[in-house]
C-alpha cells in the first residue's frame, strides 16, 4: 500500500473523508495528537486500525464527532453533568466514558459496553469528520507502544505504507493525549490524565472528580502492566476501571491503561528528587555512560514548565529517537500539579518505570 500525503486544503479532506467513507485509514492532526481514523460505525475498518498499529484487540478507541449533537449516535443517554462538560470543555482535550448504544461496534470499545467519545479542537478534525459523514476512530497514529506523534513527519515515519493517506498538518499544540473521565459511575473518575486536570473538571459540575487508582501504581521496572496490578485486589465493581472481564482479567476503559506505552527505541530512566540533585545525578550518570561509549540523551524541563513539558515531550523522545542515542535521562516533573502529573503518567510509562531517586 503506497501512502498518500495530504494537505488541509479543502479538497484533499474531501479526499480523505472518501477514503473513510469506503473502509479506508486516515491519519489526521488534532490539538492533541495525530489520530489514526477510520468509521467508527464499521466494524471492519476499525480493525484495520489494530492492523496498522499493532494494538492489542482488548484497547478501546476514542470515537471522534464533529458536532456535541452527533453524540446521540454512540449514547443512550446524556445526564447534566455530561451536558456540563460538553459545554465547558468541547472542541477540546476532554473524552468521556459512557454507555454505549447497541449500534456501536464492540470492535471500537475493546468488547466493552462503554464507549468513549471527544469533540477535537482542530479544524482540520472537525472538517474531516463532518466530510466523513461518520464518527471517527482514532487512537494515536503511531506503532503501538511507541511515542505518540505529534508532528506528521512522526506519523509518516511508523505508518508510510500502511495505511491509505496522511493529512499533513501542522504540530499539534497540545502535545499529550486528551483527559479520560469515566462518567458512568456515581463518582467522574480520571482514567488517563491531560491537560484538563480534576480540578479543571470538579470547578465545571462542582463535584467530587477522582483518579482511578491505577495511576498511582508505580511497578517495579519491566513491569508493563501497572493499570492490572492495581486491579489484582480490586472488588470488581461495576464502573470500577479495573472491571473484571472474563475470569477476572483486567481490561482496560481506556488508552493507555493496560499496556506498555509510549517507549523511545533507547533505554530510559527517569531521575526523581530534589531539582539540584535531580541535575547533579543527570550530570554524573551522562558522563559516566559517555565514557563508557554510550550516546546519551537529556530531557530537562525547567522546574514550572508543565505545558512545555506536556507539548514537546514525546517530540523529543522522537528526535533522541532519531539521533540515535542508547541511553534517555529524564528529569521528573512535580506531580502535584495536575499537568505534571499527566506528563509524568507518560514519562514514567516511557521509561518502563525505570526510577532513580536521589
Amino acid at each position: 500500500m503506497k501512502t498518500k500525503i495530504l494537505t488541509t486544503s479543502e479538497n484533499d479532506i474531501r479526499e480523505a473523508a472518501k477514503i473513510i467513507e469506503e473502509g479506508g485509514l486516515v491519519a489526521f492532526p488534532t490539538e492533541t495528537v495525530y489520530g489514526l481514523g477510520a468509521n467508527a460505525l464499521d466494524a471492519e475498518a476499525v480493525a484495520k486500525i489494530y492492523e496498522a498499529k499493532g494494538r492489542p484487540s482488548d484497547n478501546p478507541m476514542i470515537v471522534h464527532i464533529a458536532r456535541a449533537s452527533d453524540i446521540g449516535q454512540l449514547t443512550p443517554m446524556l445526564s447534566e453533568d455530561i451536558v456540563t462538560l460538553i459545554d465547558n470543555f468541547w472542541p477540546g482535550p476532554l473524552t468521556m466514558v459512557l454507555k454505549k448504544k447497541p449500534g456501536v461496534p464492540d470492535r471500537t470499545t475493546g468488547g466493552l459496553d462503554t464507549v468513549a467519545v471527544r469533540m477535537p479542537d482542530s479544524e482540520a478534525a472537525l472538517q474531516l469528520i463532518n466530510l466523513a459523514g461518520c464518527p471517527i476512530a482514532a487512537p494515536s497514529a503511531n506503532i503501538s507502544g511507541s511515542p505518540s506523534p505529534t508532528r506528521a513527519r512522526d506519523v509518516i515515519a511508523d505508518m508510510d505504507g500502511k495505511i491509505d493517506a496522511v493529512i499533513a498538518g501542522d504540530d499539534c499544540r497540545v502535545g499529550i493525549e486528551s483527559t479520560v473521565v469515566d462518567m458512568t459511575g456515581d463518582i467522574p473518575t480520571i482514567l488517563r490524565p491531560g491537560i484538563i486536570t480534576a480540578e479543571n473538571i470538579e470547578a465545571a459540575i462542582d463535584k467530587e472528580v477522582k483518579y482511578d487508582e491505577s495511576l498511582f501504581v508505580r511497578p517495579e521496572a519491566g513491569d508493563l502492566d501497572p493499570a492490572a496490578a492495581a486491579g489484582a485486589s480490586a472488588d470488581g465493581t461495576e464502573g470500577n476501571a479495573k472491571g473484571d472481564g472474563e475470569s477476572g482479567e483486567f481490561r482496560p476503559k481506556a488508552p493507555g491503561m493496560k499496556y506498555k506505552h509510549y517507549a523511545p527505541k533507547a533505554q530510559m530512566t527517569v531521575i526523581e528528587g530534589r531539582r539540584d540533585k535531580v541535575k547533579s545525578e543527570i550530570e554524573r550518570l551522562k558522563g559516566l555512560n559517555e565514557r563508557l561509549g554510550l550516546k546519551v540523551g537529556v530531557i530537562l524541563f525547567e522546574e514550572k514548565a508543565f505545558i512545555e513539558a506536556a507539548h514537546d515531550f514525546f517530540s523529543r523522545l522522537r528526535d533522541l529517537d532519531e539521533e540515535g542515542v542508547d541511553l534517555i535521562l529524564a528529569g521528573a516533573l512535580s506531580d502535584r500539579d495536575g499537568v505534571g502529573f499527566a506528563v509524568m503518567n507518560r514519562m514514567l510509562k516511557s521509561a518502563g518505570y525505570n526510577i532513580a531517586r536521589v
